[in-house]
């Protein structure tokens, strides 16, 4: 019997910085995109197992059981995944720090009707438009 090498995290450096459709469809099938990129999330943000699973529009039970399990992840899964990537590589660059990043995301924002960036990360269209509040703030709107 061999050793098995624990998989290593993602790198956040893997993911183009502001990929097109086009990239990101790439992305999706030249990477087997895994639990490991999952964990690479929480270990970036420090969020709960509860925020996840809302963000995957699943229960907080199914999440962990799938994690426990290795589920293998389903397209729309594996998509979110790879646009909240993009959202914390972005993030990470605007902010210099995932620490300060993370303290932006649960701040409530007067652009963003005072709620927090976290709360629009639930669904695709949330994702985007977050990130394009980011390039926003790149170019001197909003803080």
């Amino acid at each position: 019997m061999g050793i098995q090498l624990e998989k290593e995290f993602p790198s956040i450096e893997e993911i183009p910085k502001e990929p097109t459709e086009v990239e990101i469809l790439n992305f999706l099938q030249e990477k087997d995109i895994d639990w490991s990129y999952v964990d690479e999330i929480k270990r970036l943000t420090k969020l709960n197992d509860q925020v996840i699973a809302d963000w995957f529009n699943i229960s907080v039970k199914t999440f962990r059981k799938y994690r426990a399990q290795q589920k293998s992840l389903n397209q729309n899964l594996k998509e979110r995944v790879v646009h909240i990537f993009v959202l914390l590589k972005h993030g990470i660059e605007i902010f210099g720090t995932p620490e300060a990043f993370r303290k932006w995301l649960h701040a409530p924002n007067f652009m963003l009707d005072n709620k927090p960036p976290l709360f629009y990360l639930d669904t695709i269209t949330g994702i985007r438009f977050i990130n394009d509040r980011l390039t926003a703030m790149e170019y001197g709107d909003n803080v």
